[in-house]
């Protein structure tokens, strides 16, 4: 059985709209690359045709992926959610008890991570340490320099 995907409202919308663009867009530069790749005649020397297709193949891996994805797509309703702990589509307020500074951070699913921004995947190290913790709660994370040690300050929408 496939893994279940959890997605926000917002992260959804963004699948949705990656595999429209291109299903609609994207496929038909592809095809218009590679028309224009095989008139320039002979394929065993012609890169801009081997270029055109490797695109084709990565467009069509990215549509097969998303596909995939929406499959097994478990919608997070964050309107539902209670604060009491942590959960996919809730924000965290951490202190690092190594420096005593603070970060804020939003629990994501795994699609929709993108920790440069503030949003960190259920499955990433520190997600999965978060998930089902409380506020005022100490949580460790294994880390590339042994562990980190973090306070659960604050649980928000």
């Amino acid at each position: 059985m496939a893994k279940e995907i959890f997605v926000t409202e917002e992260g959804l919308k963004k699948l949705e709209e990656e595999l429209e663009f291109l299903k609609s867009v994207k496929r038909k530069e592809n095809a218009e690359k590679i028309k224009v790749a095989l008139s320039f005649g002979d394929l065993s020397e012609n890169s801009e045709y081997d270029e055109a297709k490797n695109e084709q193949a990565i467009t069509e891996g990215r549509i097969a992926e998303i596909e995939e994805q929406l499959k097994n797509v478990h919608l997070v309703d964050a309107s539902a959610l209670t604060n009491d702990v942590v959960r996919v589509g809730l924000s965290v307020k951490l202190k690092d008890l190594s420096d005593n500074s603070t970060a804020e951070y939003r629990i994501v699913g795994v699609t929709e991570a993108d920790p440069f921004v503030g949003l960190i995947s259920d499955e990433s190290p520190i997600g999965k340490a978060l998930l089902g913790q409380k506020v005022n709660s100490v949580v460790e994370v294994e880390i590339p320099l042994g562990v980190a040690k973090y306070k659960i300050m604050k649980i928000s929408k």
